[in-house]
């Protein structure tokens, strides 16, 4: 009998609306039956569209990922404000006047978020505030005050005019709250808004429409196909590639010198691959590379 697969690597899974991104793991460590599984950032319950999984020991690989760009498809109702700038909240005020704005008027206010910008995270928000999280804080009534943070919006384009509808697509980089976004152009018209709709369709290098469907995962043959290896995984990280002895000497923990090789001569982050397979995460510094995180995948 032929072993099954040891499923090690990056599973990309298009959420529904619905479950929390904890469900999916959840979910996915039944029907595989692993227990490692991670995930490299979440999405809202009302939220749709591609999550990372992180199964067995690459789900020691999750923080390489979280700071990858990413792109959205969003829709925002304008004229209603919500407590949670999502349909989730309560309706705090309305407003009739969205029937005069047009096209123009709203993407001009678009584009004004384009480029680094200052944004006040949402008060039902995973930012901490001493300690806990500010949408427990915000869900006991107690006042929220969380400090603006600069975010990176590469940019944003409408898709769709129905008005007091706008759908559009924004690519950002992480920590970028779409619910921020859609709150703040509704106050820039003067009319207020909340996010109707979320989709995220890439992270990084990664598509939606790779992505299996969380019932595929309990079809064994599909979920293999569509794994990405470890060492895709971190694509975007600059390798430096080793021989096997020198391998020996990072999986003890040892520095090595590597003078020019390697595809960037700059510090930080490094795959370091053995046999086209990734061995570790190492942090370059000059020409010598430190072991950060082994994996010594077989």
């Amino acid at each position: 009998m032929t072993n099954p697969v040891v499923l090690e690597g990056l599973l990309p899974i298009d959420k529904p609306v619905g479950p929390t991104s904890h469900d999916m793991v959840a979910h996915a460590r039944r029907s595989l039956g692993i227990r490692r599984v991670g995930h490299t950032g979440t999405l809202d319950p009302f939220a749709s569209g591609l999550l990372l999984l992180c199964i067995g020991r690459s789900t020691r690989l999750a923080e390489y990922l979280q700071s990858l760009d990413k792109v959205y498809l969003a829709s925002a109702r304008l004229g209603v404000s919500t407590t949670t700038h999502d349909p989730e909240g309560d309706v705090v005020s309305t407003s009739e006047e969205w029937a005069s704005l047009t096209r123009e008027r709203i993407d001009e206010e678009l584009q004004r978020f384009v480029g680094a910008t200052s944004q006040r995270p949402p008060d039902y928000s995973a930012k901490k505030i001493r300690g806990t999280a500010a949408y427990t804080l915000a869900r006991r009534g107690e006042s929220v005050a969380l400090e603006p943070v600069e975010v990176t919006v590469h940019g944003i384009e409408i898709e769709e005019l129905d008005l007091p509808e706008v759908r559009f697509r924004v690519g950002c980089a992480a920590g970028t709250y779409i619910r921020g976004l859609a709150r703040d152009l509704g106050e820039r018209l003067g009319v207020g808004a909340y996010l109707t709709s979320l989709r995220r369709v890439a992270i990084g290098p990664f598509r939606v429409e790779e992505a299996l469907p969380p019932q595929a995962l309990s079809d064994r043959a599909r979920v293999e196909q569509s794994i990405i290896s470890p060492l895709d995984a971190v694509g975007h990280l600059p390798r430096v590639e080793v021989t096997t002895e020198e391998a020996e000497r990072l999986i003890t923990g040892q520095s090595l010198e590597m003078g020019d090789r390697g595809s960037s001569d700059s510090d930080g982050d490094h795959a370091v691959v053995l046999d086209s397979r990734l061995l570790a995460v190492a942090v370059r510094s000059g020409t010598r590379i430190r072991p950060k995180k082994v994996f010594s995948f077989d």
